[in-house]
């Protein structure tokens, strides 16, 4: 339950991620040179102020998320130290059987 709800979450922070790195530009750009000819409330700085806080959050918060659902992988609780493999193996059908092997040799028909 705790793991499908952190892939969710882990899946909608990665969207957010990629749409605010995209946003901003490499070289000053983006979303910030747009408000760069007027005088608004959220001036340039504080446009690219924010971007860079909420990269910085959003890769904290996914870094978080990601510990939380590798630790909360559903398991099998059986018995821990015993592997799939061993146990397919060991229950294969036919395994006690012994193959059967012809004793004499085919008999060839007459035409």
């Amino acid at each position: 339950m705790i793991y499908n709800i952190a892939m969710i979450l882990i899946f909608i922070v990665s969207v957010l991620i990629i749409i605010i790195v995209l946003i901003q530009n490499a070289k000053g750009g983006g979303l910030a040179s747009n408000f760069a000819g007027s005088n608004q409330i959220m001036g340039v700085r504080r446009t690219a102020d924010f971007l860079e806080k909420a990269t910085w959050t959003l890769a904290g918060t996914l870094l978080f998320l990601s510990i939380v659902a590798s630790m909360s992988i559903p398991r099998q609780t059986d018995n821990p130290n015993k592997s799939v493999i061993e146990d397919k193996i060991m229950n294969m059908p036919g395994k006690s059987e012994t193959p059967v092997l012809p004793t004499q040799a085919p008999v060839q028909q007459k035409k």
